[in-house]
């Protein structure tokens, strides 16, 4: 880590950099990926089963990837290449979307677009955490989700403006508004890949930060067995948490219009953003533990309340609570990441994390789009189902990393 790092209460220009090329990312995926749902439940017709599939899909077919990737910055010491590769690549993949008439053609682009991100998802993260001292962890990644968030919010407002100007009060979503969105997205992506491309610096790595430190080894066994172990309890939480497409066809279920869906995100992702960079700073403080329970109980409560709404506004009202649980969680796992493991891991570690998560996604959605269609063998189910099956398992989560030890902020490890 560069020594201005350790002695400056300053951010350093890679955070800030990759802070800038999150949001415009962002700016541009979230034009798209709300409506994706409903461009394929109304537009296409598609049943819930296959939008579980496409998007359990979208993510698994990025684990293997982000592991990938991982190790070989760890192996290469070089973290900037990979994911500039990676963000091009998605951006690349995204006009694809303007052709689709079929889900097959959807899963097909999502499948490229998140092979870019499995990419360029742990070289990132673990750029991140080289670049930044111990003590800041929390707070670098909690500005970093927040930035993300932030282009989150904007990309929702340009879509929802695009909605109203070309729609003219039509409840649906019509195609030829889809593809202008689809367009539009592209110069916020196109923007992203310039600034990282230009903006971030590489930080080289050493192969061991202390004596005795293992090494980049692609495989499980040689990661901190406390990692392991947060690993596998992250793994039983995600298994009940289905992709969010599910949580919009819920709310629209409720009675919500398409521009309603788009306030709802909103107020998503601006609760994310204001609370995830005070909630890395408080992490620093009091320690990660503390954050994630509470993080994870309010994810219990959100999918019990959707479980039982009956009302578009109370789905509004839970989303906004929902993004407390990601402004909570996100930043805070990936700077426990970095106090668990050693800088010439950090890649693979990152990349395992990510992996598990999407490996987890795909019978997380697969399950839910069953469970939700209540026919067949699930016979009996029906929309409340995956919900109440996401709060036991987040209860069940929240059990066991309450039973686990975790270092304190001032027990990190210093390399890096």
């Amino acid at each position: 880590m560069p020594s201005s790092a350790s002695s400056s209460p300053r951010l350093p220009r890679n955070v800030w950099v990759v802070t800038a090329t999150s949001f415009l990312t962002d700016v541009s995926s979230e034009m798209v990926s709300n409506l994706l749902p409903l461009f394929l439940f109304s537009v296409l017709g598609v049943g819930t089963a296959a939008i579980g599939l496409i998007e359990g899909v979208a993510e698994t077919t990025a684990s293997l990837m982000k592991v990938l990737s991982g190790w070989l910055s760890d192996r290469l010491r070089s973290r900037k290449r990979l994911a500039v590769l990676g963000y091009a690549l998605s951006t690349a993949a995204k006009p694809l979307l303007y052709f689709a008439t079929s889900w097959s053609w959807v899963l097909g682009v999502r499948f490229a677009e998140r092979a870019g991100k499995g990419i360029r998802t742990a070289p990132r993260d673990a750029l991140v955490a080289d670049s930044i001292a111990p003590g800041q962890r929390g707070w670098a990644f909690g500005l970093h989700r927040a930035g993300d968030t932030a282009g989150a919010m904007v990309g929702i407002g340009a879509a929802a403006l695009v909605l109203l100007a070309s729609q003219h009060g039509k409840v649906g979503l019509e195609r030829s508004t889809f593809q202008l969105i689809v367009l539009l997205s592209l110069i916020p992506a196109v923007l992203a890949v310039i600034v990282l491309a230009i903006g971030v610096q590489e930080v080289r790595v050493s192969p061991a930060t202390r004596s005795g430190e293992a090494g980049p080894q692609l495989g499980w066994s040689g990661l901190d067995p406390r990692f392991r172990r947060f690993l596998l309890i992250l793994l039983v939480f995600t298994l009940g948490n289905s992709s969010d497409a599910f949580l919009i066809l819920r709310a629209q279920q409720g009675g919500l219009s398409v521009s309603g869906v788009l306030g709802m995100m909103a107020t998503f992702n601006l609760v994310y953003a204001l609370t995830a960079s005070p909630a890395g700073a408080l992490s620093d403080r009091i320690g990660r533990k503390r954050l994630l329970l509470a993080g994870w109980g309010v994810y219990a409560c959100v999918y019990l309340g959707f479980a039982v709404l009956s009302r578009g506004w109370q789905a509004w009202a839970l989303l906004g609570i929902y993004g407390l649980f990601y402004g909570l969680t996100e930043g805070v796992a990936k700077a426990l990441i970095a106090d668990l493991v050693p800088a010439a891991q950090r890649g693979m570690a990152y990349g395992m994390y990510s992996a598990g998560i999407g490996l987890a996604a795909l019978p997380a959605s697969l399950i839910a789009g069953l469970l939700w269609q209540g026919t067949g063998a699930w016979r009996g189910f029906g929309p409340p189902a995956p919900f109440l099956l996401g709060a036991a398992l987040a209860a069940t989560a929240a059990i066991l990393l309450w039973r686990m030890p975790l270092p304190r902020p001032g027990e990190v490890r210093q390399g890096g």
